[in-house]
Parts: C-alpha cells; structure tokens; sequence
C-alpha cells in the first residue's frame, strides 16, 4: 500500500511540489521539511521517501505500493526496536538510553556517524538510498556537525529528509544546504473544511482553530484528546491566581503533575499573549480581568513561562520555578483595576 492516500491540501501541495522536483532531476540531496506541529510533515516525508525508492510509480505522483521495495517500505517498523526491513531505508529519532528504560532526549553523533557510513554502501536495489531523520532539531551539536559532512559530499542517489518543527534550533550551515519545504497553516475555510471532514462538529472545530492559531492538525488532535478542556482549566486558574482565589504553590504543583505539564505552561503563555493583545486593543483581556499596565512585565512573564517549558527536562525544581511565576502573575494585576481589590493591595 502506497502511503499517502488522504492527504490534507496543504500536505498535497507540498508533496507534489517535491515530487514535481524529483521528476525534473532537480530535488536536493538534503531536504528540509519545515512548519508547526502537527501539519503532516512526517506524513509527507514518509510518502515522498517511499515514492524515492519505488521501482514503479503511479502517475499520481505516488509510489505504486506493491513493488518489493514498497512491500518492504511497508514492514518496515518504527519505534524502540527498529527492523530496517528495508535497506536502503533509515529513520532516525531519538534512541534509548544506556539502560534502555527512556529515550535519550537529543539525537548523537554516533547515530549520525552510522548514517554516514550506510549512505557510503551500495544501495540494495541499485537505486537510491533514503534516511529520514525526525525530529531534526533535536540534534546536538556534534551530531549537526557530522551531518554537516554528509551534505557537503553528498553521493548520487542519496536523500536525507529532515523533519522539524523548530528549523531555527538547526545549525545554519545545515539549513543552507537543505531544499526547504514549507508546511504553512492553510485559510481558515479550507482548515475548517478538513476538519469537518474528519468528524470535528463544526462549531467546536472553529473553537478549537482559534485557540490553536490556525493550525488545523493542532485543533482537531486538541478536540480528540481534550486539550481545550484542559486551556479552559488554565484560563481559570490564571483568573483566580489574579483575583487572588487560589494559590501559587498549590497552582505550581497542580499543573505539573502528569502528562500535559508542558502543554499547561504552553497555553498559559499563549493566554497572556491574548490578554496583552485584547488589552492594547479594548482595555481588558480573554479573562475578563482589566489589562495591566505593565505590559514590560507581561511580555517578561512570557518569557519566563516559556523558558520554563523549555527546561521541564532538566533535573531542576520546577515547581519553584513555576510557582515565583505564578505569584509573579498575581502581583502583575496588584494595581490593575480588578474588581473587588483596592489598587495596589498584594493579595495573600
């Protein structure tokens, strides 16, 4: 079965724009799949690999999905224990650690070392050989350096697909060499229409595209698995925290329990961007609180909230961290004009 099948439009349009580069001979060596999350760029990589190495295209533009290199492409597995059932196939993330009981949390140099010794092998079909590397950003610094090399001197029929949502984190002397396709959030109409299309109820869908900023994919994985329950759960924290109903410390530790702390301190950094947005624009804000004036301190109180969900993977106390944040928020509405609290009286 050729992958592929059910495309979004944007994820066709950019499929078939390097598909058409393929086909004039003009489709890079190094590629660079590029956009927000959740847009479909492993999706496309996936098709355009598997097109790459079929011995017999549809004139679709998509692999045929029953030739032996399909059938391989196909029982090939991904995860833990990776199979590289097919050989001129490689993907490359994240691995285990050395007690094999957590994914590192960067891609190394070995593993990039490894990956240029296969592309130095002949390829199994007498074709061309495929690497997929996913997320790309998350290699380090010695694994972009040694992939630098592998871009230089690229070999024929040698295509490194590198998937990210972060390209800035990429070594620019890495980007540089990197055809560069773009996933763009697409209109509202056609995002909507998608959506719907995928079962989303129609008035929900254009909730969830709006707290999600347009991205479609984004908005339809947030209604599946109840993030805009849990954006509504930080809305209000945020707005007991200013009217001084709830308390930091226990906040803190509330939000970083489980799963989705990184996706709380994402939403409360974005609900302090929309409230310093409808502030400018009307005097208050999404949370029905009146705008404070130091908008300074917000914009740093947005920083602070990001660089935190930057840092939930280091060994730090994020709970202090997160709960001189949180205070931090209370004492920002201190001398906002908020109902039921004189000017300038700390809440306790």
């Amino acid at each position: 079965m050729s992958v592929g099948a059910g495309f979004a439009p944007w994820q066709q349009r950019a499929y078939s724009a390097a598909v058409a580069s393929l086909a004039q001979g003009r489709l890079a060596h190094g590629l660079l799949l590029v956009g927000p999350p959740q847009l479909g760029k492993g999706a496309v990589a996936e098709a355009l690999a598997q097109r790459i190495l079929c011995s017999a295209p549809r004139s679709d533009g998509f692999a045929c999905g029953d030739c032996r290199s399909c059938v391989l492409f196909a029982a090939q597995t991904v995860g833990l224990a990776t199979t590289q059932a097919h050989g001129d196939l490689q993907r490359i993330g994240l691995e285990p650690n050395d007690k094999g009981d957590k994914l590192r949390t960067e891609i190394t140099v070995d593993q990039v070392r490894r990956l240029g010794q296969w592309f130095s092998l002949s390829a199994l079909f007498g074709g061309a050989k495929v690497a997929i590397v996913a997320p790309a950003d998350l290699l380090n610094t010695a694994a972009g350096n040694a992939l630098l090399k592998t871009l230089e001197e690229p070999l024929p029929g040698r295509f490194l697909l590198l998937v990210s949502a972060r390209p800035g984190r990429l070594p620019a002397t890495v980007r540089s060499r990197c055809q560069r396709i773009e996933f763009r959030v697409p209109a509202p109409d056609e995002a909507i229409a998608w959506m719907r299309a995928q079962g989303a109820d129609p008035a929900q869908a254009a909730a969830a595209l709006a707290a999600a900023r347009g991205n479609p994919g984004l908005a339809l994985a947030w209604l599946a698995d109840g993030g805009l329950r849990l954006r509504a759960e930080v809305r209000d924290a945020l707005a007991a925290l200013a009217m001084g109903r709830a308390s930091p410390v226990e906040t803190a530790q509330a939000w970083l329990s489980g799963d989705a702390a990184a996706l709380r301190l994402r939403f409360a950094a974005e609900l302090a961007l929309e409230r310093a947005r409808h502030g400018l624009a009307a005097g208050g804000d999404a949370l029905g609180l009146t705008a404070p004036s130091d908008f300074p301190k917000l914009s740093a109180w947005f920083d602070g909230i990001n660089r935190l969900r930057e840092q939930l993977g280091a060994p730090l106390r994020h709970d202090l961290v997160l709960a001189g944040l949180l205070l931090d928020w209370r004492t920002l509405h201190d001398d906002a004009a908020v109902p039921g609290r004189a000017p300038g009286r700390q809440a306790r």
